[in-house]
């Protein structure tokens, strides 16, 4: 007979695991996936929480977006991945609120019972108070932003293809993308050399020379979290690889193929670095924003339930253990997090190095505390940051070893294929970087979905209505995710 493994109350877990200790994590990122691999097999409970059925490799998204690789080379089913552990449960759902003082999350209208929170839901897009700028500059956080950014682009360029209009096929053969960090820039050399090789291959009537990709942002450098040397060999590659660089510029509005500029408070027009066209306003078919990141809303959340404070960008600033003040049974990890107990009272960055490190150790903190133990205080390994600008080309500062050209793309594609939590998808993306590199053709350029099919992204557990049961009258819009049951079932941990 198989052994009883249901967690939800709904029928009794077995025997044994009846009076563990329940450890709920909310988040399937590279914190929450780590934290329950330290977890599996240990003597607690385990409930996963999150509001997709996979993880996502996030690092990778632009190479989603610009056709290199499809959405299964870097989304890995949670099942496959933690799930067989007899004392992890995988639950498909959105935390919407949690109470602190009764120990309980809710979600799908669930009131859920746990001894130890671990919460680890990551981070999303902002756009600096300008949400409407959402539908025209999509970001590239979720599956969804990647495959609407690579359909808008191509969809502009399948539009060029028939156009005679000689003003109308160089807009639609040009991208504005917002933000020089590691993402934008990634972003920006990618859709830079997709443009070149399918202009050259695939399209009869376009010109490479009309590709235009730029690269816009405030700050005076791209990589500006980067040693300096490296910031300067990653634009020396992007202008030669056709990429404009629109620096010391900020996005005063988007409009429809339009981005209208002016220059940050500190800069006059003049000294703004404009390309040489003035500071005047950018026409492109496709606008992407790779520009701001905000933490989870479970942030702020949480400030109200608890007075924890929050730092201006909506992370929690948690204790040395990364609980939170005067909650030593809550604990912030990855992006949610605001982590400044370091030796130099640096904040820890929000990258999947610092993620990895801080979910194994709270998870080990946990066990630890069950058995009467305490563990070594957090040391954080900084591994350094390194980002990909093409092919056979990337930048790496590693501890203040500065590497770039192939030795940083050959050091960054080992350090993200040792992060990719699957063996599978490690394997398919070796394989697809190698063929491409080798025949400089991408396997992924399927235009896919419905137009702007990166907002409203409906995700968690949707309920079906059997037949015969209470339906929807046609006056009611379609059912979304199961925050709208009937009934508020409470459900304790047992």
């Amino acid at each position: 007979m198989a052994p009883e493994r249901f967690f939800l109350e709904l029928d009794p877990p077995q025997e044994a695991m009846r009076d563990w200790p329940h450890v709920v994590i909310v988040g399937g990122g590279f914190a929450g996936l780590k934290a329950c691999n330290a977890l599996a097999g240990k003597p607690v409970r385990v409930t996963l929480i999150d509001k997709r059925n996979f993880n996502l490799f996030q690092p990778l998204l632009y190479q989603v977006a610009s056709g290199l690789v499809s959405e299964a080379d870097v989304a890995s089913p949670l099942r496959q991945m933690v799930g067989e552990a007899a004392n992890i449960q995988i639950l498909l759902g959105e935390v919407v609120d949690i109470d602190p003082a009764a120990r309980e999350v809710v979600f799908n209208d669930h009131h859920y019972g746990y001894d130890h929170l671990i919460l680890a839901s990551g981070s999303g897009s902002t756009y600096f108070g300008h949400e409407e700028w959402r539908p025209l500059a999509p970001p590239m956080k979720i599956l969804e932003h990647a495959d609407e950014i690579r359909r808008r682009l191509l969809m502009a360029l399948e539009e060029a293809e028939q156009t005679r209009d000689p003003e109308r096929r160089r807009f639609l053969q040009s991208v504005v993308v917002v933000g020089a960090g590691p993402a934008g820039c990634e972003l920006a050399g990618s859709l830079i050399e997709l443009m070149h090789r399918s202009v050259a291959r695939d399209f009869k009537q376009l010109d490479r020379a009309q590709c235009r990709v730029i690269l816009l942002d405030a700050v005076d450098r791209v990589l500006p979290a980067m040693a300096a040397n490296l910031s300067r060999d990653a634009a020396l590659y992007l202008e030669r690889a056709g990429v404009e660089l629109r620096l010391n510029t900020m996005v005063a509005a988007i409009e429809p193929g339009r981005v209208i500029l002016k220059p940050p408070p500190d800069v006059s027009a003049d000294e703004a670095d404009t390309g040489g066209d003035g500071l005047g306003d950018l026409e492109a078919a496709t606008i992407c924003w790779t520009a701001g990141v905000r933490a989870s809303r479970l942030g702020r959340l949480l400030a109200e339930r608890t007075g924890a404070p929050v730092d201006r960008g909506g992370r929690l600033q948690v204790e040395a253990d990364f609980s939170l003040p005067g909650h030593p049974e809550i604990r912030a990890v990855g992006d949610l997090c605001h982590y400044a107990h370091t030796g130099d009272g640096r904040v820890l960055p929000g990258m999947a190095g610092p993620a990895v490190q801080m979910g194994g150790w709270v998870a080990g903190d946990i066990l630890a505390g069950l058995e009467g133990r305490r563990s070594e205080p957090f040391r954080w390994f900084d591994l350094g940051s390194m980002a990909v600008i093409g092919p056979w080309y990337a930048v790496a500062d590693l501890r203040g070893l500065h590497v770039s050209g192939l030795a940083g793309w050959v050091l960054w594609a080992l350090a993200h294929l040792a992060f990719i939590p699957d063996t599978e998808n490690r394997i398919a993306l070796f394989s697809k970087w190698m063929w491409q590199i080798a025949t400089r053709q991408r396997t992924a350029l399927l235009i896919t979905g419905r137009p702007d099919q990166h907002l409203g992204v409906d995700v968690g557990l949707e309920r079906a209505v059997p037949p015969g049961s209470l339906t929807q009258s046609p006056e009611e819009p379609p059912s979304g995710p199961l925050n709208r049951l009937i009934s508020t079932p409470r459900i304790t941990a047992m």
